[in-house]
């Protein structure tokens, strides 16, 4: 029951997110799995090592599952060879059962997601910068969001993120 909040927190935070986000939020699964997994396997929890990697299996089924071929293109064959590649190192991590084997899944899943992060940053800030290019010469009337221009607005080149 302890997972509880935790699960409720994750599910908030699915709802509010982005496409991306919401693909960034199942490799911090993945990850949050492979960590399990490692701790089970230092703990010799043979059964908990399983069922964690088998977990990231499973989500990892349905980040495969929701690969858009048409659209994705060439991007899309590209991560189904990663998942097709790394299942594999699962499967063999597994049966490894050595500390180094879970450290390199984890090494390759947090690039991707770190790549996955910056595509949602820069997509976010694109988003503002086109919202806020939009309310641009509409000094007097709503904005298209649907917010009045502010006197001093900071304009977007001089945002950091």
């Amino acid at each position: 029951m302890s997972d509880q909040p935790a699960l409720s927190y994750l599910q908030a935070a699915a709802q509010g997110a982005s496409p991306i986000g919401q693909v960034i939020l199942l490799y911090d699964t993945i990850l949050r799995d492979f960590a399990r997994a490692r701790g089970a396997l230092e703990a010799g929890d043979i059964a908990g090592r399983v069922n964690q990697l088998n977990h990231a299996l499973t989500v990892i089924g349905h980040l495969e599952s929701v690969l858009d071929y048409q659209r994705g293109g060439e991007a899309a064959r590209a991560f189904e060879r990663f998942y097709s590649v790394t299942r594999a190192l699962i499967v063999e991590a597994n049966g490894k059962a050595t500390r180094e084997s879970l450290e390199q899944l984890a090494r390759l899943y947090g690039q991707v997601r770190q790549a996955w992060y910056q595509a949602d940053q820069r997509l976010q800030v694109r988003e503002i910068e086109t919202t806020l290019s939009n309310s641009e010469g509409d000094a007097d009337g709503p904005r298209s969001n649907g917010h009045a221009k502010l006197e001093n607005e900071t304009p977007p080149h001089y945002w950091k993120t």
